[in-house]
């Protein structure tokens, strides 16, 4: 089931979105594939523990975290991927690997590759394995205030 508290921000805020369906797939590639959407245009979330703060990073599914990267930016060695087990009852309505980049909702702040800002829309897993919602960026963009990344 599609996380209710995004979908309802989305309806809330009367952002036009598209809901595709696909084959159960647990991994942002394979449900870009399932989806018949190229994989830099499918947006996966991953949860960064970032001096002892839950940080959300919002990078193409085809595409890897680069901690080094990352340790850059917020100036620290102290940071790594999230356990799940640390983040899972922070996303209640969301099944486990579904999570939507809006960590905003969540009490999260946000950083997204640049390389999703190019295109003008992007799809993300909205809350389940099975299906992803498709907005503009544009919209996505006034509705977090993501802070954007190299």
């Amino acid at each position: 089931m599609l996380s209710p508290k995004v979908t309802g921000f989305l309806k809330d805020h009367n952002i036009k979105y598209h809901i595709i369906e696909h084959p159960r797939s647990y991994t942002s590639q394979k449900t870009a594939e399932a989806a018949h959407i190229s994989g830099k245009l499918v947006a996966k979330s991953v949860i960064i523990n970032v001096e002892g703060t839950m940080k959300m990073v919002v990078l193409p599914a085809n595409e890897s975290l680069d901690l080094g990267q990352l340790m850059n930016l917020f100036n620290t060695r102290d940071i790594a991927l999230a356990n799940e087990i640390d983040f899972v009852s922070i996303f209640k309505d969301c099944e486990a690997g579904g999570i939507p980049p809006f960590g905003n909702l969540y009490g999260m702040e946000v950083y997204v590759r640049k390389d999703l800002t190019h295109d003008d829309m992007f799809a993300f897993n909205g809350g389940d394995h099975t299906g992803l919602i498709r907005i503009r960026y544009m919209d996505y963009e006034k509705l977090v205030h993501p802070f954007v990344i190299g």
